[in-house]
């Protein structure tokens, strides 16, 4: 048989494989979003630089009878603080800062656990959650743990030595964005459209009203009682905040810490980014030291690095790294494999709570229909 025919044929075989796995999974994840009356469910698969799979399921906006679509953008939670991650680690290519100075000259006022007075809170120690801040007092302005503004600024502070332990804290992320807007002298939402979306050519931002409200999926919160209820704070307009903004201060207005509004694919792209270390389609975003030290692991007990985790209890056997976000009723995941060069991105804008804290069944269980039917047996 001539080679053309044979690769022609192969060809075909190759195609029916893929549809047949594309069907399974279509119908898999369908069961799951009934299983768990998912309001909407995203997901994406990229796998060598190239998105494999993407669907969506079920509903943009209930009320108004708008499917979910490619053109959905979301609120994406806490994924949002690998961009300000990200961002940082393009400041220190610039040499603008170091992971390593105190947060106390980067913000502008003395950042110190009242309990360790003498032990500096590095940058690398707020992004990494090993601050001991805590999100006590809140996180929606600086004002809580600014002694200048707050008598009860000590209450931010956990009773252990900075560096010693992890604990998750979106105060954390919201000073590290202020740092961004200090040190690069740009808005911080600015920031991030001009040095990261753009670049990567992505449609999203942390500012709504620079966004379509027309392709916001409404996040649905679930309630005993009255079931699923839209939550439309999570899109709510920085206007007047923005009126009266004080640069370098006023950043958490934007929410550093979770604020990114994004589509599932524009998402893969910018895990691809971080999948190869760095660099997108030719576009270099950070050096490939830098997205590895952003991969590494410095809580150990949480395997948490730079706004970046490594978990292995997603798959079995199987080590990934990324992040997840839950707001409003939305859970978010997005996680890769940068040595196999796959990853995953799982979006709904409601779906059943589960009864136990950590990944969410729809955030683990899509991944592990993704991996399975896309990724594990047809390596």
């Amino acid at each position: 048989m001539p080679k053309s025919i044979c690769l022609t044929l192969l060809g075909i075989l190759i195609s029916i494989v893929s549809f047949a796995q594309s069907e399974k999974a279509d119908q898999e994840l369908q069961a799951l979003a009934d299983e768990l009356k998912t309001v909407g469910l995203a997901v994406a698969v990229v796998k060598k630089g190239e998105i494999i799979y993407a669907r969506n399921f079920g509903w943009q906006d209930v009320e108004k009878q708008i499917p979910l679509s490619d053109n959905s953008i979301f609120r994406i939670a806490s994924i949002s603080k690998s961009f300000s991650a990200t961002a940082i680690m393009q400041l220190v290519e610039q040499k603008k800062l170091s992971l390593d100075d105190d947060v106390s000259k980067l913000i502008g006022f003395t950042v110190r656990n009242p309990n360790y007075p003498d032990k500096v809170i590095t940058l690398r120690m707020i992004m990494s959650h090993t601050s001991s801040l805590s999100d006590r007092n809140g996180y929606f302005t600086l004002d809580v743990i600014n002694a200048a503004k707050n008598k009860d600024w000590a209450k931010c502070f956990n009773n252990y030595e900075p560096g010693s332990k992890y604990e998750y804290c979106n105060l954390n992320y919201n000073i590290t964005g202020t740092i961004i807007e200090r040190t690069s002298g740009e808005r911080f939402d600015t920031y991030i459209r001009k040095h990261i979306i753009k670049p990567l050519g992505l449609y999203a931002g942390h500012n709504v009203d620079s966004l379509d409200a027309n392709r916001f999926a409404t996040l649905y919160a679930y309630d005993s009682v009255v079931g699923f209820k839209p939550e439309p704070q999570a899109y709510a307009s920085r206007s007047e905040e923005i009126k009266n903004y004080v640069a370098g201060y006023s950043t958490p207005i934007f929410s550093p810490t979770g604020g990114v509004k994004i589509g599932a694919q524009d998402l893969a792209r910018y895990m691809t980014m971080h999948m190869n270390f760095g660099t997108y389609q030719g576009k270099k975003i950070i050096s490939r030291k830098s997205a590895k030290t952003m991969q590494r692991v410095i809580a150990k007990d949480a395997g948490y690095g730079l706004a970046i985790s490594t978990v292995d209890t997603i798959i079995p056997e199987v080590t990934l790294k990324g992040h997840t976000g839950s707001a409003y009723g939305l859970y978010s995941a997005m996680f890769f494999n940068p040595k196999k060069k796959y990853g995953f991105v799982v979006i709904t804008n409601g779906c059943l709570p589960d009864a136990q804290p950590g990944m969410r069944s729809v955030q683990k269980k899509s991944m592990l229909i993704l991996y399975n039917n896309l990724i594990g047996k047809f390596k």
